[in-house]
């Protein structure tokens, strides 16, 4: 089974829409997983179903039991969260500031405390209107641990994948290069890479690239807005020489991108200019991927 994972070192890059647009090209060849679960939005573009939900917990709440409580303090006394204020003189805790490290249920001395395993989101397993199964999920508000939710995504879609006999996942990955990042890299054959020729997207590029030298992982780089600074372009050009990156293609700024969103599709069925391109781009990341 091969896995193309999509990632960026900065938001902003065109990543989710040229991941759409590559599921849109595989149609139904392939079980895609979209693990950007903080800012999720690939389902705009591949209207999943949502036909299985599922809770995911992941940490854990404390819960003051007020029956119980002497309102001593001690609890808000050791919080190095400053978790536990005072409300309408009663001891309550802030769900957004709470850690779940019970060490305030461990010192209390009516047991008024208990932890709670916590909500942090939901995760999908849907079809999509290519007639492929997307897996997916949405982390709650403020909610931690989506290094965790990544993984059930990433696990639950090489299940599905296994189920329906498909050798192929395609992954939207977060971007940046935090624990969410990892997550989605963990397993991949192949990482791509969608970057811009911006001083900050050079600066994130490289900071990215260095995490998927560390999984020692073969990579190709997709240059988007590519036409927006020629002096940055020529950086990158010679970045990617360097670093052994197999350029994908180079694609121009072109508001077509923003008219296709709007209508609810990709690029690759809103321009047929642009469609060549992404095209090439996605036969490109096959043979790549089947020389692996």
């Amino acid at each position: 089974m091969k896995e193309i994972v999509v990632i960026s070192g900065k938001g902003g890059t065109g990543k989710t829409s040229l991941t759409a647009s590559f599921a849109v090209l595989a149609g139904e060849n392939l079980v895609v997983a979209d693990c950007d679960v903080d800012a999720a939005d690939m389902h705009i573009l591949l209207k999943p179903d949502f036909a299985w939900s599922e809770e995911f917990y992941s940490g854990e709440l404390a819960i003051i039991d007020q029956e119980l409580c002497t309102v001593c303090g001690d609890c808000a006394a050791v919080c190095q969260y400053d978790a536990i204020p005072v409300v309408d003189g009663r001891y309550v805790v802030d769900e957004i500031g709470c850690e779940g490290c019970g060490y305030c249920a461990r010192i209390c001395p009516t047991e008024a405390i208990t932890n709670i395993p916590q909500n942090v989101g939901n995760w999908y397993r849907s079809k999509i209107r290519t007639g492929a199964t997307m897996v997916h999920a949405r982390l709650n508000i403020g909610a931690d641990n989506s290094g965790k939710l990544v993984a059930k995504v990433k696990n639950e879609a090489k299940e599905e994948a296994k189920r329906a006999g498909k050798n192929l996942i395609l992954v939207d990955g977060s971007p940046g290069v935090g624990c969410p990042v990892v997550s989605s890299l963990s397993g991949a054959s192949l990482v791509v890479l969608v970057t811009e020729p911006t001083i900050s997207g050079l600066h994130d590029l490289r900071r990215v690239h260095e995490l998927v030298k560390m999984f020692d992982l073969p990579s190709g780089c997709i240059v988007n807005k590519a036409d927006l600074n020629h002096e940055v372009l020529n950086d990158l050009r010679q970045f990617l020489d360097e670093e052994g990156i197999v350029p994908l293609s180079e694609i121009p700024y072109n508001e077509k991108f923003t008219e296709a969103i709007t209508a609810g599709r990709t690029i690759v069925e809103h321009d047929s200019d642009l469609a060549k391109t992404v095209s090439s781009s996605w036969h490109k990341i096959m043979k790549l991927v089947e020389n692996d």
